[in-house]
C-alpha cells in the first residue's frame, strides 16, 4: 500500500464499515446466537466496534497503534467471551503493524491474530466456534501470496471465500466450546454466529481494500483455497 497518510485513511475506512455491518447484522447474530448462545453476541459485537470506530475516528497515530487502540477498545466494550477473542487479540496482533501495512506485515497480523484467538479460546478446527472460519481464511491468504504469489487483494478474496466455506462448514458440528457445548448434539444444524461475524468483518475489510488496491477480486470458486504445506513448513518454520 503507498503512504502512512493513505494507510491509516484505509484502516479508519475498514473499522468504520465493519461497525457498521455488524450493526445491520446484530438481529441476525443475535437470531444465531438464541440457538446456541446467550444471544448477545450480536449486540456486543455491534457496541464494541461502534465505539471503537469512535474511539479512532480523528486519530492521527500511525496503522499498528490504531489498531492496537481498536483492540483496547474492544476489550472494555464487548461483553463475555468475545472481548478476550476479539479485542485481546487485535491488540497483541498489533504490534505486527508497527512497520505499516505491507503484504508482508498484514500475513504476520493475521497468523498473530489466529494464533492469540486459538490461545485465548483453547479451540480447534471442528469445534463450532470463529476458528472454522478464520483458520482456512488465514491459511488462504498466507498461500496465496507466499505460493502462489497472488496479489494480496485477489488472496484476501481468496481468504474470505475460504471462510465463508467455514461458517457452512460449523453447520453441520457438533459444539464444543462455550454455551453452545452445553446443548450437545442440539447444536448440531445451526450456523456458529462467531463464525459468522468474522466472515462479515472480513467482507467489509475486503470491500475496503478494494478501494485502495489492485487486484482481482471475482475468485474462482473452485481454485484451490487451503495450503498445500503446513503454514509454518512455507516460510521455512519461522512463522
Amino acid at each position: 500500500m503507498a503512504d502512512a497518510d493513505t494507510q491509516r485513511e484505509a484502516v479508519l475506512t475498514a473499522i468504520d464499515r465493519v461497525a457498521d455491518r455488524l450493526e445491520d447484522e446484530r438481529s441476525y447474530l443475535t437470531e444465531l446466537d438464541s440457538a446456541i448462545g446467550d444471544a448477545d453476541h450480536g449486540s456486543n459485537l455491534s457496541r464494541g466496534f461502534r465505539a471503537a470506530a469512535d474511539e479512532v475516528a480523528d486519530s492521527d497515530d500511525d496503522v499498528g497503534e490504531i489498531v492496537k487502540t481498536i483492540g483496547v477498545t474492544l476489550i472494555s466494550k464487548v461483553g463475555g467471551a468475545s472481548g478476550p477473542l476479539y479485542g485481546g487479540s487485535i491488540m497483541s496482533a498489533s504490534q505486527e503493524l508497527d512497520d505499516g501495512l505491507t503484504a508482508d506485515t498484514s500475513i504476520a497480523f493475521a497468523e498473530a491474530y489466529l494464533q492469540k484467538v486459538l490461545d485465548r479460546g483453547d479451540a480447534r478446527v471442528g469445534a463450532k466456534t470463529m476458528v472454522d472460519a478464520l483458520t482456512p481464511a488465514v491459511h488462504s491468504y498466507k498461500k496465496s501470496i507466499e505460493v502462489d504469489d497472488l496479489p494480496p487483494l485477489t488472496a484476501f478474496a481468496k481468504a474470505v471465500e475460504a471462510a465463508e466455506a467455514g461458517v457452512a462448514f460449523t453447520v453441520p458440528l457438533r459444539a464444543e466450546k462455550g454455551r453452545a457445548s452445553f446443548l450437545g448434539w442440539r447444536s448440531v444444524g445451526h450456523q456458529d454466529p462467531g463464525a459468522t461475524s468474522t466472515l462479515f468483518i472480513m467482507e467489509e475489510l475486503l470491500a475496503t481494500a478494494e478501494q485502495y488496491l489492485e487486484g482481482e477480486t471475482d475468485v474462482d470458486a473452485a481454485a484451490p483455497t487451503e495450503p498445500e504445506a503446513d503454514p509454518d513448513e512455507i516460510d521455512g518454520g519461522d512463522a
